[in-house]
């Protein structure tokens, strides 16, 4: 499998570049986080997938071993317990390709990522 995929100019031909199995796996993790977040716009930032809302919300890439998800700072430590059990670094957790993806858990993070992306933007627009 490729480690780093080409370029891409959206988030179907990233998806594209890798084989069937962990295609179908960024596809449900797309979905998940579309159907959490359905304000939420996608694009391709960093040469990862990525979601915004009033900013930055999320972003996901596969590499060798696993999926990498990108929830910030604040996604990580709000849902420290929970994902303790994986590697973890300030803002990103490994789901590796030999456990199950836990989609539960994405949308929980994707949603306090989306309350917390409004929160700002709303206390930004109150100054």
């Amino acid at each position: 499998m490729k480690i780093q995929p080409s370029p891409s100019k959206d988030i179907d031909a990233y998806i594209a570049e890798f084989p069937n199995e962990i295609a179908d796996l960024l596809r449900e993790i797309r979905i998940t986080i579309a159907k959490t977040a359905p304000a939420a716009e996608e694009k391709i930032s960093y040469r990862i997938p990525t979601f915004t809302l009033k900013g930055n919300l999320v972003h996901f890439a596969a590499f060798k071993n696993h999926i990498g998800f990108y929830p910030g700072s604040s996604g990580i430590a709000k849902f420290k317990e929970a994902l303790s059990s994986y590697e973890t670094a300030k803002g990103t957790v490994r789901f590796p390709f030999d456990r199950p993806i836990p989609f539960d858990l994405i949308a929980a993070i994707v949603n306090f990522r989306v309350k917390e992306n409004l929160d700002m933007f709303d206390a930004k627009r109150k100054k």
